[in-house]
């Protein structure tokens, strides 16, 4: 499996929040804490925020904004990313197993 797998997605321009239909069987909470966290990102520092699942299943925090965007806080962004992933390493993690074991097929094993 090569390419990447878009968990979820907030877009301060569109002002929308997406979730991939085939993550519709994680709990309702789950989804609730990612579509908080992504849509506050957005509001805090601009841009789009995408959560993207690699070929290996390693979850990644990937931003975009446009070019022309002057409202868009980079410095707030790139220490945003810090703050979350810190503070939600846990979510991170379960999210990242979820994947390996019900798409890529992996054996679950607790750590």
């Amino acid at each position: 499996m090569e390419e990447e797998i878009v968990l979820c997605a907030a877009s301060s321009y569109e002002r929308k929040f997406y979730l991939n239909p085939e993550f519709e069987a994680l709990p309702e909470s789950i989804r609730q804490e990612l579509q908080i966290m992504c849509v506050m990102y957005t509001e805090d520092v601009g841009g789009v925020l995408m959560l993207v699942f690699d070929g290996e299943g390693s979850l990644e925090l990937k931003v975009d904004h446009e070019e022309d965007d002057f409202l868009f806080d980079e410095i707030g962004s790139v220490l945003k990313i810090k703050q979350m992933q810190q503070e939600r390493r846990e979510l991170f993690e379960s999210l990242e197993m979820f994947f390996r074991v019900f798409y890529l097929g992996e054996e679950f094993t607790a750590e």
